[in-house]
């Protein structure tokens, strides 16, 4: 496929093995992998690209499972092109999609401009946007004013909070489209308070979660109006460790795969886990919840591409 592709100014790689780029090293291989060096290469591609190809965009896969038989298609990851920081004025900052969410929460500290959730939250803004990130109480659509994006037919456009339909860890970005830049509002503030705030952030995230593992941070999404009786009075949430525990998971393991003894939430590659060993755990972990406490776990990560030629693929849990 790749010799009948248009031409770039960046690059273009077939065959190219996602593990690599991949934040938990698991993954096969993309069928094209595309580092388009600007915004006007990457739109001038997508709009010349067949539209039967279809498009996958990436960033630093921190929210991610890629599958061991890889990815069909064109898959799209910003970097140098897309990586600027811009401090518009006292409260508002334009991030490129690219660059990471901590470097972003460090540049508006300096300009005092309140922004500090995002310097716990690993990954690029892009992501952050398609995933509406966030941590504790603060989320992307929080402080969210606009998107440049470009359409799977190569039109750049400009997207409003409505157009992307925030939900609880997610959006409704359409299919195929890109986020290329971000602009935000934060709140001005002092600047050493900004910095002491993340190291708050930073030293309470060290002390409960697994972060000198490889993870993608929270596995399963929390538990949303759960009862336990079926009276409507009852209705709770849940947190998702909360129920894993008690279906006695924590610290689970299957192949290289683990469900990590300290948050039991997060899955985590103990080193030469494959893609399916992780997500098959993950389905484990799902269906043993759900025979403990009759809660159906929905994946917060999210899981793409094939299974390895000649394998079973991840086992569905109920």
């Amino acid at each position: 496929m790749i010799d009948n592709l248009p031409a770039v100014r960046g690059s273009l790689r077939k065959n190219h093995l996602m593990a690599g780029l991949s934040w938990l090293r698991v993954g096969g291989e993309a069928e094209v992998l595309f580092q388009p060096s600007d915004l006007d290469d990457l739109a001038a591609f997508l709009a010349a690209l067949p539209p039967d190809i279809p498009v996958f965009p990436i960033g630093v896969c921190s929210n991610l499972i890629i599958r061991d038989g890889g990815i069909d298609g064109v898959v799209v990851r910003l970097g140098r092109g897309f990586n600027a920081i811009e401090i518009i004025d006292e409260i508002h900052v334009r991030a490129g999609a690219a660059v990471l969410d901590a470097h972003v929460a460090r540049k508006a500290a300096e300009a005092g401009i309140d922004l500090a959730f995002l310097r716990t939250i690993p990954g690029a803004m892009g992501g952050a946007v398609r995933m509406n990130a966030g941590c504790y109480g603060t989320y992307t659509a929080d402080v969210f004013v606009s998107a440049q994006a470009v359409t799977r037919s190569g039109v750049v456009v400009t997207l409003s909070k409505d157009d992307l339909g925030f939900g609880y860890r997610s959006s409704d970005l359409p299919e195929g489209m890109i986020i290329t830049s971000v602009l935000l509002k934060g709140r001005a503030a002092d600047p050493q308070a900004i910095a002491d705030k993340m190291a708050e952030a930073l030293e309470k995230r060290a002390a409960t979660q697994p972060v000198k593992d490889r993870s993608c941070g929270s596995t399963f999404r929390n538990p949303a109006g759960f009862s336990s009786t079926g009276r409507a009075d009852d209705v709770h949430d849940l947190k998702a460790w909360k129920v894993i525990d008690d279906a006695g998971m924590r610290g689970a393991t299957l192949g290289g795969a683990q469900m990590s003894p300290m948050h039991s939430n997060f899955l985590i590659n103990n080193g030469g886990a494959s893609a399916a060993d992780l997500e098959n755990l993950g389905e484990l972990v799902r269906k043993k919840v759900f025979k403990n406490s009759g809660i159906t776990l929905e994946w917060e990560i999210m899981r793409v591409g094939k299974p390895a030629a000649g394998g079973t693929g991840a086992r569905t849990g109920k």
